[in-house]
């Protein structure tokens, strides 16, 4: 896999800045050091071998959520980042705004953890992309599903396609 396309500071302060002006609240940048932190999160995980976009998506969006680098708006900063980090690098991620509230609100309040916010990601994003996530990390995995997954279609369906011999 190739790195991925990250967030800059620049476009983090861009979606905050963004966020604030349709949602409203305070402007500013409570700590710079906090905001750096958090978008080094994602690149420190990937150095140390981390390739599932999920989690390091996840891990944009725990490291805003948590470190509050904002005055205000910190839970849609993370939010934000986390979507335009999956969607930069191919995952067209767009979850029930319902859902994705409360994941943000549990994740800020440590409720879920990034781990929790990362499942949470692959049980909500497009198919193809479970498919390709899936067959990239663990085929022989795939496989045993696939095979569950047509057993339990001929079970279902006379018409379903037989088992290869």
């Amino acid at each position: 896999m190739s790195e991925p396309r990250w967030i800059t500071t620049q476009q983090a302060l861009n979606m905050h800045a963004e966020q604030l002006a349709i949602f409203g609240g305070p402007a500013g940048l409570r700590d710079e050091g906090m905001l750096e932190s958090a978008l080094g999160r994602p690149q420190n995980k990937w150095a140390y071998g981390e390739t599932d976009l999920a989690v390091l998506a996840a891990a944009y969006a725990y490291g805003l959520a948590r470190n509050h680098p904002f005055v205000d708006g910190n839970k849609r900063a993370a939010f934000m980042c986390m979507m335009v980090f999956l969607r930069k690098n191919g995952v067209e991620f767009s979850p029930d705004g319902s859902q994705a509230t409360i994941a943000m609100v549990n994740l800020a309040s440590g409720e879920i953890d990034e781990e929790g916010l990362a499942r949470w990601i692959r049980d909500n994003w497009p198919v193809e992309a479970k498919t390709t996530a899936a067959a990239k990390a663990k085929p022989k995995a795939v496989k045993r599903a696939a095979k569950r997954v047509m057993k339990t279609a001929r079970k279902l369906s006379p018409s379903a396609p037989k088992k290869r011999r």
